[in-house]
């Protein structure tokens, strides 16, 4: 079960890092990415040894989806596995930039 946040309106905000929403942002575009490429592509904000423990967290809470490759490619010794956004991830994406785009009131 995926933890949750309420807000000042009583919706419910889940708990995502930010390095969960570049990945579902990443992947917003509809297309399949795989790990190594999201890496290439986030110009540093991604690395090598988060990107697959979060992609399989991600996974476990059902925000993506994956799919090993059928074929091996050029210059690979086994098939990619390939990432794309489902629907709770998409959900989870739009209530993450909403919350974050709503001002925070300071006390005085």
């Amino acid at each position: 079960m995926t933890p949750f946040k309420k807000n000042t309106n009583e919706d419910q905000i889940p708990l995502i890092s930010n390095i969960e929403a570049y990945v579902l942002s990443a992947l917003s575009d509809g297309a399949e990415h795989y790990g190594l490429q999201m890496i290439k592509d986030s110009e540093g904000r991604l690395k090598r040894g988060t990107i697959y423990v979060t992609l399989s967290r991600m996974e476990a809470k059902g925000y993506i989806k994956s799919r090993k490759e059928k074929e091996i490619p050029p210059h690979g010794t086994v098939p990619r596995r390939q990432y794309r956004i489902d629907a709770p991830g998409e959900a989870a994406l739009e209530k993450w930039i909403a919350f974050h785009a709503t001002p925070i009131k300071v006390l005085a």
